[in-house]
């Protein structure tokens, strides 16, 4: 199958999953524990970054490389979360 194919059905799968049950139902099916942990993780470092918390903090804080926290900050520079992040994440505490 297509790659685009295959990514555009997923995103499709994941939009039309809006009960909290079914998509973490559908999340862990998809992933492995690790990789989900991963996955949250990255939320986590853009949500700190929007918090502005420096980016040593938050990868001591979360135990990962400033490497990851950079590619979360360039993403963030980069415009790829402009409209999807929630505006209550610049604020909220963990």
């Amino acid at each position: 199958m297509n790659t685009t194919i295959a990514k555009t059905e997923l995103l499709r799968l994941l939009c039309d999953t809006d009960d909290e049950k079914q998509m973490a139902k559908l999340l862990n099916g998809l992933f492995t524990t690790h990789e989900l942990d991963e996955v949250v993780t990255r939320l986590q470092i853009v949500r700190l970054l929007l918090e502005k918390v420096p980016q040593r903090e938050i990868a001591s804080r979360l135990g990962v490389g400033i490497a990851t926290v950079t590619r979360g900050s360039r993403a963030l520079q980069g415009g790829k979360f402009k409209g999807i992040i929630p505006d209550s994440w610049r604020t909220s505490e963990f």
